[in-house]
């Protein structure tokens, strides 16, 4: 992977030292976690033809064995009736497009979080987040302002949703929603609670990080979106945002993978190692937006060329995984 290895060397890291927070307008490269996982593994005697999991392990579990859903042909035809057909990576370069996110350490002064919207389904602060973390979209952005934070120090994420940094009468975040996640727990939202996300999952573990791709070696399940969804969901996910109560469209928490006898020859470098994390780890439904979008991580260095080799994967490449838990109907 040339262009990865050549892109890394040709950018140095931009790390604020008291914080160890990317910088504002940072789009990579990003501090390294420390040494924190993005949840823990499934357990070690989970057999491959297992269905995904009904916690926050689901993220690393592979299900590239896994039964297929019944109605899972009916799935994936609803989704192409209700949008467009072809998968579609929700990021790339050189602007900021994608998530951001900020990485903190010890000594991270916590904010307030005046919540404007779901406060009662959100998690109380004060937050580590800094006053000058980037915001999905950029400063001047008006559509989703998702901040994400990773505090490096005691291994725990924080999002924030439609969230925007006040500075008069004391430093704090105004947020619609929010939610912390401690990443050494499998631990679920309550049931019915949103998050950051409209199914009540976190944002950071579903997205593709440039370093993983680049390193070759993506092992997590991916966030995806889509046009229409049903009024239900599946755990890990915890609340409903659908459209439909059509019981063939996708739930909050649906879980897709990419099919086994999918050919991926014509994909080389970053986007091959995308396909195959496709196939063994799947995507996971959280939000509605453009059919087929998956997320990424706002990177300066991606390869837009290489990541367009994804765009020719039909929807119909895909089917629906079986979970271990039942649809919530809401």
């Amino acid at each position: 992977m040339r262009w990865l290895a050549g892109a890394i060397a040709a950018i140095a890291l931009a790390v604020v030292a008291a914080g160890g927070i990317a910088s504002a307008g940072a789009v990579g490269p990003y501090p390294e976690l420390g040494g924190c996982p993005v949840f823990p593994d499934p357990p070690a005697g989970l057999p491959a033809h297992a269905p995904s999991l009904p916690n926050e392990a689901a993220w690393n579990q592979d299900i590239s064995k896994a039964p297929v859903a019944a109605n899972s042909a009916a799935t994936i035809a609803y989704i192409d009736s209700h949008g467009g057909n072809l998968l579609h990576p929700d990021f790339g370069s050189p602007r900021a497009y994608g998530f951001p996110y900020a990485v903190v350490g010890l000594g991270q002064p916590k904010l307030p979080i005046h919540y404007t919207a779901y406060g009662d389904e959100s998690d109380r602060g004060p937050f580590p987040v800094p006053a000058n973390a980037p915001v999905e979209g950029g400063k001047s952005s008006d559509g989703d302002r998702h901040v994400l934070t990773v505090d490096r120090a005691h291994c725990t994420l924080y999002e924030l949703y439609r969230a925007f940094p006040i500075h008069n009468g004391g430093a704090h975040w105004n947020a619609d929603s929010g939610s912390r996640w401690d990443l050494r727990s499998t631990a679920l939202r309550p049931d019915s609670w949103t998050s950051a996300d409209a199914a009540g999952l976190p944002i950071f573990p579903g997205l593709v990080r440039y370093d993983e791709v680049a390193a070759g070696h993506l092992e997590h399940a991916i966030r995806v979106t889509f046009d229409s969804t049903r009024d239900a969901w599946v755990h890990p996910a915890s609340h409903c945002a659908g459209d439909t109560s059509d019981p063939d469209a996708p739930a909050m928490g649906t879980r897709l993978r990419l099919k086994s006898d999918y050919r991926l020859g014509g994909l080389s470098d970053g986007a091959r190692v995308i396909a195959e994390a496709l196939e063994r780890y799947g995507m996971i439904v959280a939000d509605n937006g453009s059919n087929w979008y998956f997320s990424g991580s706002s990177d300066r260095r991606w390869n837009d060329e290489n990541l367009d080799q994804l765009k020719r994967i039909p929807g119909s490449a895909f089917q629906v995984v079986r979970s271990a838990a039942r649809a919530h109907i809401c």
